[in-house]
């Protein structure tokens, strides 16, 4: 018999449009201490890979980020930073600055084959619907989703002309409203759902993973979910056809998540950061520019929490190591690293190319 979840995990969209409390505006000491962190990396010789948080000083700031560690690990799950100097920054410096944060967040892990470790959410033109698209490489409306790591950050640099807004749900809610509306849909929600892995499969790795969609273990909840990616795996005929009682099931929580979810706006400066466990995220669709430069851009890092909550040892198959505080998620890029360390001990044996880690198209050679 399943109960109510309780906690500050659990949420409306409707509570959290009255509260302040998951915005943390940063003081313009932590600013300058930001500033002066980055322009340290720019005076060196050190390679952004080889940076650790000492190397990274943030003595003000990481009091403040390891209180945000904490609210999205135990609390609400979702915090946004505000204030963030991007308007001083060119494009080197505002990703060594989110990169610099992240290393005090967690262990960022690569969010693609193409082995981005800090990527850009940007129109590049592909098409959702392919068998490899990507929601964050297109401008289109994206539905509600979890990314494969324990947190999310997105650096907000410029904003489109209209939309492009956030929407976010706490998924412990999710439970609860399906628990009193429709418990047999929430039970369909704890079974194994196949997901399509979009052409990102490993050496050995089948095209599709296993996954339930709701999970609980040692008293902690845990979502994981993207409905383009269980409707994509239904293209490979070993997998089971949805049955109408689970497309229901999907249906009646994406109605909850529509009606409840928090919707907001990101301006520049700020820094979305999401516990993928605890909520689901979606945007609307994005009006953009006409002007390159103007186009809307956030830099964005897939974060593997040292805070993190122990998974059940079924999720090994998408997240590798499911133990609390594991360096696990990510995708494994084509030349074989996952997280800087990896990416470092390849650069030092000439495997890979000297642009590898840093997003697609957005620095020279």
């Amino acid at each position: 018999m399943r109960t109510p979840l309780a906690g500050p995990s659990v949420w409306s969209g409707e509570q959290m449009a009255q509260r302040t409390d998951w915005i943390e505006a940063l003081e313009d000491a932590e600013v300058a201490e930001l500033m002066h962190a980055v322009q340290q990396v720019a005076d060196g010789s050190s390679s952004w890979l080889e940076l650790n948080k000492e190397r990274f000083a943030l003595p003000l700031l990481s009091r403040r980020l390891a209180r945000v560690a904490r609210t999205l690990e135990n609390g609400s799950g979702f915090v946004t930073l505000r204030n963030l100097p991007v308007e001083q920054l060119d494009a080197t410096s505002a990703m060594v600055a989110l990169w610099g944060i992240g290393l005090h967040l967690g262990t960022a892990v690569s969010q693609s084959r193409y082995g981005e470790l800090l990527g850009e959410v940007r129109d590049y033109g592909e098409q959702l619907g392919q068998s490899s698209s990507r929601g964050y490489r297109t401008g289109v409306s994206l539905r509600f989703h979890t990314d494969r790591c324990d947190l999310v950050a997105l650096l907000c640099v410029r904003q489109c002309r209209s939309g492009g807004e956030s929407r976010i749900a706490s998924t412990p809610f999710l439970h609860n409203q399906l628990l009193q509306q429709s418990p047999q849909a929430l039970e369909l929600l704890f079974d194994d759902w196949f997901h399509s892995r979009q052409g990102e499969q490993g050496p050995g790795e089948l095209p599709y993973y296993r996954n339930p969609i709701f999970a609980v273990f040692n008293e902690r909840f845990t979502s994981q979910y993207s409905r383009s990616y269980i409707e994509s795996a239904q293209q490979f005929p070993e997998v089971p056809g949805l049955t109408a009682a689970h497309v229901d099931a999907l249906d009646q929580v994406i109605a909850a998540a529509d009606r409840d979810c928090f919707q907001t706006r990101m301006q520049p400066g700020d820094l979305q950061l999401l516990n993928n466990h605890l909520t689901w995220h979606a945007r609307t669709t994005i009006d953009d520019f006409d002007a390159p430069q103007k186009k809307r851009m956030l830099y964005r890092l897939w974060l593997s929490s040292p805070l993190s909550r122990t998974l059940p040892t079924g999720f090994a198959e998408l997240w590798g190591a499911t133990h609390c505080g594991a360096v696990r998620g990510g995708v494994v890029s084509g030349e074989g690293y996952r997280t800087a360390d990896e990416l470092l001990a390849l650069k030092r044996e000439g495997k890979v190319s000297g642009r590898s880690g840093w997003p697609l198209e957005a620095l020279p050679a």
